[in-house]
């Protein structure tokens, strides 16, 4: 990756590849789902991140200050977002948006209802998913923090 810096997604324990997460759809690729814009948007507590008396927090999603609104209504919406598939102890995996929160929040803003999205399967996201004390697998390669 020369020229730019990798792109990491943080999420609790775990940091998860973008980078990783795009060679793999370009090596084996697949037709886009559509993604609701209003049901992930109000999961993500995207729809409470301009209310002035916002006092919740959310487990998923930014905080209030943590998403850049200027960058976020420069986004293309034609680009897919990234959702993964996250497997935790014995349940059916639970889809994540692991790339796109900017252009998910742009499309709420805008009113778009649907945006196009990349779904990696729990293999995949396995494979792109880091710990963070522990890096890819065990490896002991740490990524770069937040």
């Amino acid at each position: 990756m020369t020229g730019r810096q990798q792109q990491w997604f943080h999420f609790g324990p775990w940091v998860f590849s973008i980078d990783a997460a795009q060679t793999l759809i370009a090596a084996a690729p697949r037709d886009t789902c559509t993604l609701d814009v209003t049901a992930w948007a109000t999961a993500y507590g995207l729809t409470r991140l301009d209310d002035p008396g916002h006092t919740r927090v959310t487990l998923i999603g930014p905080a209030p200050g943590g998403l850049d609104r200027l960058y976020a209504m420069r986004t293309d919406l034609t680009k897919p977002v990234l959702v993964g598939r996250v497997r935790v102890a014995g349940i059916p995996p639970a889809a994540l948006l692991i790339d796109g929160m900017h252009r998910l929040y742009h499309a709420w803003r805008k009113g778009v209802p649907r945006l196009p999205a990349y779904v990696l399967t729990a293999e995949e996201t396995r494979r792109i998913q880091h710990d963070k004390l522990l890096g890819p697998a065990g490896s002991g390669i740490i990524p770069p923090s937040a």
